[in-house]
């Protein structure tokens, strides 16, 4: 089969690699579409490798159609060749084919084109992971969700707002907030022109402090933003794509009781991945389903072209996910 590999140049080369052989546990897909995440740029600068035993090239979500599988995978789900699956991987999905354990398997739901359903696995079981498992979100609750046309936040948002939670969210342009109008956050900031601390403080003084924040930006700005936290706020760090350090004043943090939490799913044991997808299944696929959640595709490639779709990441220009389809193997 082919493959995405790196060259020694950091390029990207579709190339041909050894066929995946599953293990008992495990189902073959055949990938239609894989999904874009910023771990995937990390990866490609040897920055995020993957956990052992996945193969060496990137893509950590995809959909496409059961080819094979396992004896164990089997006798221990209803799974079919044939059916048409997304999957959320250690990596691996930048290919034709991968060999994926049935429990990080997850049906397409229904409506759903297996183009929409690649940007489905990663994306929404890390919202799910860091809205209900880190912040433990409630109805009514205040959300700080920063980089608003992020593929994450695009799935976010929406998600919090469905469970009963106001949002906050950032953006760099007033063009940037009128793309994003759709996933109908309650306050969107403009970083160019509003200091985001200022905004949290008039939202405390409005009676509404931030109860939560999903924070992939990191730098000045935490630090800054921390007192505008309500007591007992849980701020949830998951990359620091603006900076790596920031000042923060520990009174702030014993007095009023914040909780500063760091967060990946890719280091996650595979059960506790596992147990996060079925809960999505349950709780979450009905309103992907009524069109009252759904992922927003910015643009898809041929997968030939991944240094193309990269480049749309590296440049911050997508609004929502990017795609990558595969021709049928």
């Amino acid at each position: 089969m082919k493959a995405i590999l790196i060259d020694d140049n950091k390029d990207l080369r579709w190339s041909d690699v050894p066929d995946p052989v599953i293990r008992e546990d495990e189902v073959l897909v055949e990938i239609r579409a894989a999904a874009l995440n910023r771990a995937d740029l990390m990866q490609r600068q040897g920055q995020y490798p993957p956990p052992p035993g996945c193969p060496e090239w990137m893509g950590l979500e995809i959909a496409g159609i059961i080819r094979d599988i396992g004896p164990e995978a089997a006798g221990k789900s209803d799974w079919k060749t044939g059916d048409p699956v997304c999957a959320l991987l250690g990596g691996g999905g930048y290919a034709q084919y991968a060999a994926v354990r049935y429990d990080m398997l997850m049906p397409v739901p229904a409506g759903l084109t297996l183009i929409e359903a690649a940007a489905l696995p990663e994306a929404f079981a890390t919202a799910y992971l860091n809205l209900f498992i880190e912040g433990r979100a409630k109805s009514g609750e205040t959300l700080l969700m920063h980089a608003g046309a992020s593929g994450l936040a695009s799935v976010v948002i929406p998600l919090a707002r469905s469970f009963g939670l106001r949002v906050v969210t950032s953006v760099l342009s007033d063009e940037i907030a009128a793309s994003i109008a759709h996933l109908k956050a309650d306050v969107v900031m403009n970083t160019r022109r509003q200091r985001p601390a200022d905004v949290l403080r008039e939202q405390m003084e409005a009676g509404h402090p931030v109860n939560i924040a999903v924070d992939c930006l990191g730098g000045d700005m935490m630090g800054e933003c921390l007192p505008y936290m309500a007591r007992g706020g849980r701020w949830i760090v998951i990359a620091t794509l603006a900076g790596d350090i920031t000042a923060v004043n520990l009174r702030t943090i014993y007095t009023r009781g914040i909780r500063l939490i760091g967060s990946t799913l890719r280091s996650r044991p595979p059960q506790v991945k596992a147990e996060i997808l079925a809960a999505l299944v349950k709780t979450v696929w009905p309103k992907v389903e009524s069109g009252e959640v759904r992922p927003t595709i910015y643009r898809t490639l041929p997968i030939e072209r991944a240094q193309e779709a990269h480049a749309i990441l590296e440049r911050g220009e997508n609004i929502g996910k990017v795609v990558l389809t595969v021709s049928a193997g």
